[in-house]
């Protein structure tokens, strides 16, 4: 049984409602992920099976309370001592605490194992780009294949972070579908603005749908994912597939996604000063992020703002309750729907933005 609200667009549906998390009885369809030691993403993973085949903070309120598990994660990250992003350089910013870091340090501290998550291989290579060569990680699942395909991108706001703080997402995602996970390493900004990550996301796609074979992959079955910044680069890659009629995603899994470019939304106003993630970084990203204000309301940096979502893939959206994307996501998916796009819902309470790859110490991420 997960503790969790999922909902699947339909009659009767209310957007960003508050209603107590259902309880759902997921264990027939997740038996054989049992054992993992990660429990990060299995939920969101039973989406792929099925698809394989600027406001001041004057008036800001405070946070809903964490659970304890998740209070725990933020204590532990609150102990690394970072600095508020926004009051650092992007270079500066990279090299802070990570809660990636925290989990890690907390399993130090409980005297669990912080090994990675093992998988049938893991390869760091290049693929070209519009730019020059990305850097990718290839990550295998055991077995004969050939495999699926996900191409995941990282979150950090377009300006940091790397495969190497989401590699538990990475490895889970491996595990949990059965499927290689390439996770790139697209260009950052501010060195490299908008639209830098965009094309590199898309270069990266196009090659695993031309290239999967290579890599003992099923290039009819390759779908695309991302955490935060990089749900908006999944989300965007899919818009991107339908408007240049390329080969489409099978599935877009989009993690707590940035999908608009404002700041003014019922989850930003209820988190403009939660952690990891809240109003003031967000602006900051942007602020990175964005060549000019004008380009905010691209459709490929703020898809919620597209004239059209119709002809895209199924979706899967997953939001945390204590995350300033929340409501940003969840009108996103709506939009989905009313475009006549499968999309399920998926909110977790009690957690913040950065929860999907803390499987190691964090039951709701199951």
């Amino acid at each position: 049984m997960v503790d969790r609200r999922e909902n699947t667009f339909g009659e009767g549906y209310e957007p960003d409602s508050r209603a107590a998390p259902l309880t759902i009885d997921i264990t027939q369809r997740t038996e054989r992920l049992k054992n993992l030691r990660s429990r990060t993403i299995t939920s969101a993973v039973l989406a792929l099976f099925v698809a394989f085949s600027a406001v001041g903070t004057a008036s800001a309120q405070e946070p809903p309370a964490a659970d304890p598990q998740m209070q725990e994660v933020l204590d532990q990250l609150e102990a690394l001592g970072p600095e508020p992003i926004p009051t650092l350089t992007p270079e500066e910013a990279r090299q802070q605490p990570t809660p990636a870091d925290a989990v890690m340090a907390l399993l130090e501290a409980r005297g669990e194992s912080t090994a990675p998550m093992p998988v049938g291989n893991v390869e760091n290579t290049t693929i070209p780009g519009p730019a020059g060569d990305i850097p990718v990680r290839i990550y295998t699942p055991e077995g004969s294949g050939p495999f699926p395909v996900v191409v995941y991108y990282h979150g950090g706001g377009w300006v940091i972070a790397s495969p190497d703080v989401y590699d538990a997402s990475a490895r889970a995602l491996t595990n949990a579908a059965n499927a290689i996970v390439v996770s790139v390493e697209y260009r950052k900004a501010p060195a490299n603005p908008y639209p830098a990550a965009v094309d590199d996301a898309f270069a990266a796609f196009e090659w695993a749908t031309e290239n999967a074979e290579s890599i003992n992959g099923d290039p009819r079955n390759v779908a695309v994912a991302g955490e935060s910044a990089g749900g908006n680069l999944a989300a965007v890659v899919s818009l991107r597939a339908r408007d240049e009629g390329a080969q489409m995603p099978v599935h877009q899994l989009l993690v707590y996604p940035i999908t608009n470019y404002a700041f003014d939304t019922p989850s930003y106003e209820e988190n403009a000063m939660a952690m990891p993630l809240n109003r003031e970084t967000m602006m900051w990203f942007f602020g990175h992020y964005l060549p000019n204000e004008e380009a905010g309301s691209d459709a490929y940096v703020s898809p919620l703002q597209a004239d059209d979502l119709s002809g895209l893939p199924p979706a899967t959206v997953i939001l945390a309750e204590i995350d300033p994307l929340r409501s940003e996501g969840d009108a996103y998916a709506q939009r989905l729907s009313e475009a006549g796009v499968p999309v399920t819902v998926q909110l977790y309470t009690g957690v913040t933005h950065e929860f999907f790859g803390m499987g190691a110490v964090l039951d709701k991420a199951d």
